[in-house]
């Protein structure tokens, strides 16, 4: 990908997680903070807070989580903490991500189940429901100033988001077709972009 001096400027500010034990209290957080998704409250921590990535990388990284199996925010805790201390980095992370949420939404439960009947509680639920929509949709449009950086240029990136939400949200068509089909697509274009690059840029530097 082509460095901008802003990205190249936002590289060389980026830091690191210290310790293991930095890892785990981080995703604990984030797990603790991110009511209705994961989402916001990660991209705010990884990128603003704690700058261990940029935002064109979050959207790398999470872009490949996405489409692996499994939770995307779990894939991609095990990504980082893998990337900065190994084997070990990636269970301080997950680790950190599902432990006391799983107490909390455990006692929860049990709460809910004697009052999960009620108007009122079904009501909260709706009105949840409303806030998490909310938070992916304002979290994805800011991912979206990230996409001028990316290798395949902001007019192609436009075209495979609209295709993919016209595939899978008007279309129905299955997800795992549209990740192989769009996808492949996607990939095999930002490589030939990438090659015409690294050649262009070998030619300069041989005339």
């Amino acid at each position: 990908m082509k460095e901008t001096p802003n990205s190249t400027s936002a590289h060389s500010e980026l830091t690191r997680p210290q310790s293991k034990t930095e890892l785990f209290t981080t995703f604990s957080k984030m797990a603790l903070k991110g009511f209705g998704g994961v989402l916001a409250v990660v991209q705010l921590d990884l990128v603003d807070r704690k700058r261990w990535m940029t935002q064109t990388q979050f959207v790398e990284e999470w872009s490949v989580a996405q489409i692996m199996p499994g939770p995307n925010v779990v894939n991609l805790c095990l990504m980082i903490g893998g990337r900065y201390f190994g084997i070990q980095g990636a269970m301080a992370a997950l680790a950190g991500l599902i432990c006391i949420p799983l107490v909390l939404v455990l006692a929860l439960a049990i709460l809910f189940g004697g009052v999960s009947d009620s108007p009122y509680a079904q009501g909260a639920l709706r009105g949840m429901g409303a806030v998490a929509a909310g938070l992916i949709t304002a979290t994805g449009l800011k991912l979206t100033h990230a996409l001028p950086h990316n290798a395949m240029g902001l007019g192609a990136c436009v075209l495979f988001a609209v295709l993919t939400f016209v595939g899978v949200g008007l279309l129905r068509l299955p997800l795992a077709w549209v990740l192989l089909g769009l996808g492949s697509l996607a990939c095999g274009f930002a490589y030939y972009k990438l090659a015409r690059a690294t050649l262009s840029e070998k030619t300069g530097s041989q005339t």
